[in-house]
């Protein structure tokens, strides 16, 4: 029987144009030391616009507005498990970031200089953010 999940990924950016990246564990058993953006798996039928709210607030103590979806990955991860992966452009409503014990760090960094910080499994969708001009939204 396979394993299938639908994940979900919030892309933060705010003003500054920076996009927030947080940094996994060093023991994770998924890419440890890893840059990525909040996020994670949905419970079996939960809606994918609250999954994505209650994933940020449990990674790193956000409420987030999310704005549009920005990008869908289907893709097999190393444990064999098949995700279905929607990323949404969303904005923070606070400021104050609180991580859970997943993560082991956080930064803003401009989106820019972003591809030389995040996994290369991100790259594309700061391409996209930057083609279509999406930092016009905040």
């Amino acid at each position: 029987m396979k394993s299938f999940r639908i994940a979900v990924k919030s892309f933060i950016v705010n003003k500054k144009n920076e996009l927030l990246i947080i940094k996994r564990r060093s023991n994770d058993i998924q890419k440890p030391n890893a840059w990525e953006i909040p996020g994670g798996r949905l419970e079996p039928g939960e809606n994918p616009y609250s999954g994505i709210k209650r994933e940020t607030k449990e990674e790193i103590g956000l409420d987030i507005k999310v704005l549009y979806p920005l990008n869908i990955k289907h893709f097999i991860r190393n444990d064999k498990q098949t995700i279905t992966m929607i990323i949404f452009i969303c904005k923070a409503i606070k400021s104050q970031i609180i991580l859970s014990e997943e993560h082991q760090d956080y930064e803003w960094v401009h989106i820019n200089e972003a591809k030389e910080k995040i996994g290369e499994f991100f790259h594309k969708d700061v391409d996209t953010y930057k083609k279509l001009e999406l930092h016009k939204l905040f």
